[in-house]
């Protein structure tokens, strides 16, 4: 059974909490201030397509495709992004808040986080390949067995990553980024 395709629609205030949003292909559609908690988005397909002001929170995103979605402002806690189709999966951030969610194996090359909450999130076995961390929080999130070459986390705060656990190289740090990788080395660090 074909997907319905839905273009160039915009959905403002919607609740789809109880009401689900209709299965379909969805391209350059927007979605704005839309409630989506606790509900359903799998097996649809978002095409280049706007997520503004959205709760979508431990929401089920099973075999869902996201292929040059911006998220902008959402809320985005609890969500399982390693359930979604992972096919040209492409995705931004901006201003949103991820705690507890997880990227877990995904290959993620160039993915944008901007000034995003990510605490918490698990990045374990991700392909991360020079994607930016601006002004983000990464407090608790779990990076293990992580290609983090040529990322960007100079401006990024609260994050533990264990240099002999994770690929690093060419990865871009501040001053005092830089000396948090030795944090679970227990070395004391003094100004002379």
């Amino acid at each position: 059974m074909d997907k319905p395709f839905i273009t160039d629609q915009t959905f403002k205030g919607s609740d789809f909490t109880k009401n689900r949003l209709p299965q379909g292909e969805y391209e350059n559609c927007v979605f704005e201030a839309c409630d989506f908690s606790e509900g359903y988005l799998d097996n649809q397909n978002f095409m280049e397509c706007e997520f503004i002001d959205c709760n979508l929170s431990n929401t089920n995103l099973m075999n869902t495709l996201f292929k040059e979605v911006d998220f902008l402002h959402c809320k985005m806690m609890g969500l399982k992004f390693e359930d979604c189709n992972d096919f040209l999966m492409d995705f931004s951030f901006s201003h949103c808040t991820l705690n507890l969610s997880s990227f877990y194996g995904l290959t993620l090359k160039n993915q944008k986080f901007d000034t995003c909450k990510l605490v918490q999130v698990d990045f374990t076995e991700a392909e991360l390949t020079a994607s930016s961390f601006v002004n983000c929080d990464l407090e608790g999130a779990i990076f293990e067995r992580t290609n983090l070459e040529k990322s960007d986390f100079r401006s990024t705060v609260h994050f533990t990553i264990d240099p002999e656990k994770n690929r690093l190289k060419k990865a871009k740090f501040s001053k005092d980024g830089a000396l948090r990788l030795l944090k679970n080395h227990d070395i004391i660090v003094e100004d002379c």
